[in-house]
């Protein structure tokens, strides 16, 4: 998808608009900010959104995360370990590649 497709897009700019609105501390799932958007049982469509994602949007993408709360990036990745970083500088514990029960919130409603 070319980024100037993606940005037309009604779908993915609900996606972007319920990332931004995760507060700092908090943590989503992606089946939760598909249901947030709109777009139910589109949790993988959650994820291309993020990864499509204009950088200059400047996205808090390390707030979201798979279901029961795991990073969903392979352990030894840069990419793991960035989110695990990031979501420890907000004061969200990550252990074993999870994030504690008690950061995850739903968004249900926003839209």
């Amino acid at each position: 998808m070319s980024p100037r497709a993606a940005a037309e897009s009604p779908a993915l700019q609900a996606i972007w608009d319920v990332v931004c609105a995760i507060p700092r501390g908090c943590v989503c799932t992606y089946g939760d900010v598909a249901r947030a958007a709109g777009l139910p049982g589109r949790a993988r469509q959650a994820g291309t959104a993020l990864r499509v994602a204009p950088r200059e949007l400047n996205l808090p993408w390390h707030r979201v995360v798979g279901a029961g709360g795991r990073i969903v990036f392979p352990p030894a990745s840069r990419q793991h370990q960035e989110q695990a970083r990031r979501l420890r500088a907000e004061g969200i514990q990550v252990r074993a590649g999870r994030v504690a029960r008690a950061a995850l919130t739903a968004l249900s409603g926003q839209r």
